[in-house]
């Protein structure tokens, strides 16, 4: 199995047209042989409420061999809307969240109750220009290494759109610390030429580390 790219995610307080928010972003680049076949450079951007944990703002810039997508959505909770610079306005579900902001969001409410107890959850998401249902299964408990030493973590599976890259629509694992912060510490995803692999490298919010052994 080839190690085909790697991906940094950070996570930080920032103001947001004057709105306090959390800021992500995501990096994912592919390295090695891999990246001699397909380059890929992508930027995931995404601004959440610090209370709701519902995406504000996104942005979205892929550079993958000769294909670029560029687009930023604002989003409108209160009227269950958004504006894309790629396709205007458009009316979406309660609750809409984008691709990165979705991994926070399960985290803090009862949907994670939910899928410790076997439930499928299902979150609307609006990625790459697109609708779709994110289906969440839990598959247990795993023991990894991450930055901050060994830590327990819930192993969740999302269900994404297979898309160019992707092995598969469901070859793909988030790992979520059994502890009280429940961060999203580590992803690895199945691709078409080897894996990708994701680790949260950062998240302070009012300036403390978040990622601390708990």
């Amino acid at each position: 199995f080839i190690k085909g790219g790697k991906a940094t995610l950070v996570a930080q307080n920032e103001k947001i047209n004057r709105i306090q928010s959390i800021h992500y972003h995501m990096r994912g680049l592919t390295t090695g042989i891999v990246d001699k076949i397909y380059e890929v450079n992508d930027v995931y951007e995404s601004w959440v409420d610090p209370e709701t944990y519902l995406p504000i703002k996104s942005i979205r810039a892929v550079k993958e061999q000769n294909y670029r997508f560029y687009d930023e959505i604002i989003y409108d909770h209160f009227n269950d809307s958004l504006y894309s610079l790629k396709s205007g306005h458009l009316k979406v579900p309660d609750q809409v969240n984008d691709l990165i902001s979705v991994f926070f969001y399960i985290r803090q409410n009862h949907y994670f109750e939910s899928l410790l107890n076997g439930v499928v959850v299902q979150i609307p998401v609006y990625h790459g220009d697109e609708l779709f249902i994110m289906e969440l299964k839990y598959l247990g408990i795993e023991t990894i290494e991450t930055k901050i030493g060994l830590k327990e973590c819930y192993v969740v599976s999302p269900k994404v759109p297979k898309g160019k890259l992707f092995k598969s629509s469901d070859d793909l694992k988030i790992y979520i610390t059994k502890d009280t912060n429940r961060l999203p510490i580590y992803a690895e995803f199945g691709l078409l030429l080897g894996s990708l692999k994701c680790e949260l490298n950062s998240y302070k919010i009012n300036g403390i580390n978040q990622m601390t052994d708990q």
